[in-house]
């Protein structure tokens, strides 16, 4: 089997592909930000919350230590919608199984510095994933209240 440094997206055409789907910015967030937003929820995108090995959330509430990532069900693995495809399914599984690695390591490295993470799968409804976070932003906020 060959490490995953040494296995290439299987042509030219679905290198192109990979490189053009976005990493940031993606619908799904800009609609979890509208709801956040329009709950009167302000926050800061593209947040460092590591810096060794830097990770970025997607939206975070510093002040409370709230980090929010906004994973794709193709790239992280989704239990509902996650498919391996089969052109190249060495170099694939290894990818997604990869991210749904370094996914689990920022969490439990964020847990440990004491934020509290929020992950939502992109299929989800963002008034649904508005009203998770927006819980647990109120309930961190509770907690620091004098």
């Amino acid at each position: 089997m060959a490490t995953s440094s040494k296995v290439q997206p299987s042509s030219a055409d679905a290198r192109r592909r990979m490189q053009s789907v976005r990493q940031k910015n993606t619908s799904a967030e800009s609609a979890l930000r509208r709801e956040l937003h329009a709950r009167g929820l302000r926050y800061r995108i593209q947040v460092p919350v590591l810096t060794k090995p830097r990770r970025v959330a997607d939206v975070a509430f510093s002040g409370l230590r709230v980090a929010v990532f906004v994973d794709g069900c193709f790239w992280h693995g989704c239990p509902q919608h996650a498919t391996w495809p089969k052109q190249n399914a060495e170099f694939w599984r290894s990818k997604i199984e990869a991210n749904m690695a370094r996914d689990a390591d920022t969490d439990e490295r964020l847990r440990a510095e004491g934020w509290t993470v929020v992950r939502v799968w992109a299929h989800e409804p963002p008034e649904r994933a508005a009203a998770k976070v927006a819980t647990i932003v109120e309930k961190r906020r509770e907690k620091l209240r004098p």
